[in-house]
């Protein structure tokens, strides 16, 4: 399994005071379902972070300019803008953000909506039938974590 690290850390500081909390920049190759032919296909149109995924695919034309300079189909990049966008949540991170996306949430805005036993429960449902194991569902605790810091950088 790849290492899950951001590009740089996030929240506390050396000394133990909380800085604001900033959205999480990953290396494209850490975000789930991106092939190495993928991330060399991003790479050579400079895409290398999910911060410059994000910046490169904000609105749904930038999208389409970046599938078609990639020759590849509109949906893979939608879904790649999707799971960085999560995964700039630093709790949920590239190591959830592909469970939130089965689960049916496809932006910050949308988990910061959500009522936290409801998309616990949604995450448990697509464990167990994904994988038939609800030991691997994330806790009620980290669910809560995720929403609150969704909250917080919808806020800005």
């Amino acid at each position: 399994m790849r290492s899950l690290n951001p590009i740089q850390p996030m929240n506390a500081s050396k000394s133990g005071s909380v800085r604001p909390l900033k959205p999480s920049n990953w290396p494209i190759a850490q975000l789930p379902g991106v092939s190495s032919q993928d991330q060399n296909l991003l790479e050579t149109c400079g895409i290398t972070t999910t911060r410059e995924l994000l910046r490169r695919g904000k609105t749904s034309e930038q999208r389409q300019a970046i599938a078609t300079e990639l020759g590849i189909h509109l949906q893979y990049v939608n879904k790649w803008v999707a799971m960085a966008e999560l995964a700039s949540v630093p709790t949920v991170g590239c190591e959830y953000c592909g469970l939130l996306l089965h689960a049916g949430i496809a932006s910050i805005a949308q988990l910061a909506d959500l009522p936290i036993h409801r998309l616990h429960q949604q995450l448990l449902r697509v464990q167990v039938a994904n994988l038939q194991r609800r030991d691997l569902c994330p806790s009620v605790d980290e669910v809560t974590r995720w929403i609150q810091q969704a909250r917080t950088l919808v806020r800005g």
